[in-house]
């Protein structure tokens, strides 16, 4: 059997296979950002009691830092301008077997559409590119895993305050493909050749990424 491909990993490669060659077996640990804003998520659609929160916050993650809290009261503060439907299911595992990924979808609503909740701040219009990818991503996963379709799902920006729908597009299930692709040679082995506009700029792997000769190919 094949190893399925985490959504987070399709992701990764979109935005730089070599990374993700370079840190696919590494343990990541959840930052204080996403856990706040995970648990916040958790309770849009009812009464947001901060203290509450904070508690839970404290129970997933012990060690938070203060500046959690302050983010974590930002978050209430935006979240309460916004009506939010309920979820009739939370953190639904999907997967599809036609394309070999799988992930965990944050939220399932009534009306059949899902909810991905992310930590970032909202764009000023629409949502981000690597958001529509997590999008297509899991439309194609909740179609196989639910067996009907999907039109498309939101995205929460739970510190924005704020939730984008997604319908993909033609040219964003051509990127999901062509990251699959690049994660499965990866998987493989396979130390994929750098993106001729990869995101070096604070890339903790920049050393040895670039050390040793390049190919020709590399360089056009």
């Amino acid at each position: 059997m094949n190893e399925y491909i985490p959504v987070s990993g399709v992701v990764a490669c979109h935005i730089c296979p070599r990374r993700y060659y370079f840190e696919r077996s590494e343990e990541r640990e959840e930052s204080p950002r996403y856990t706040v804003c995970k648990q916040v998520s958790a309770h849009l659609g009812d009464l947001l009691e901060a203290d509450r929160i904070w508690r839970e916050v404290l129970c997933v993650l012990p060690d938070a830092p203060p500046e959690a809290r302050d983010l974590l009261d930002e978050c209430v503060a935006a979240c309460r301008e916004t009506a939010w439907e309920r979820p009739v299911q939370t953190d639904l595992a999907v997967e599809s077997d036609t394309l070999g990924i799988r992930g965990r979808v944050d939220k399932v609503f009534e009306s059949g559409t899902f909810a991905i909740t992310r930590s970032s701040t909202a764009p000023n219009a629409g949502v981000y590119g690597t958001d529509r990818l997590r999008v297509a991503c899991y439309v194609a996963c909740l179609h196989e895993t639910l067996g009907r379709p999907v039109a498309g799902g939101y995205v929460e920006y739970v510190t924005s305050g704020a939730f984008r729908f997604v319908e993909p597009q033609p040219r964003d299930r051509r990127e999901m493909l062509k990251a699959i692709r690049a994660a499965k040679r990866v998987v493989a082995g396979e130390l994929p050749p750098r993106p001729l506009r990869a995101p070096c700029e604070g890339c903790p792997h920049i050393e040895r990424c670039t050390a040793g000769p390049r190919r020709l190919s590399d360089l056009f």
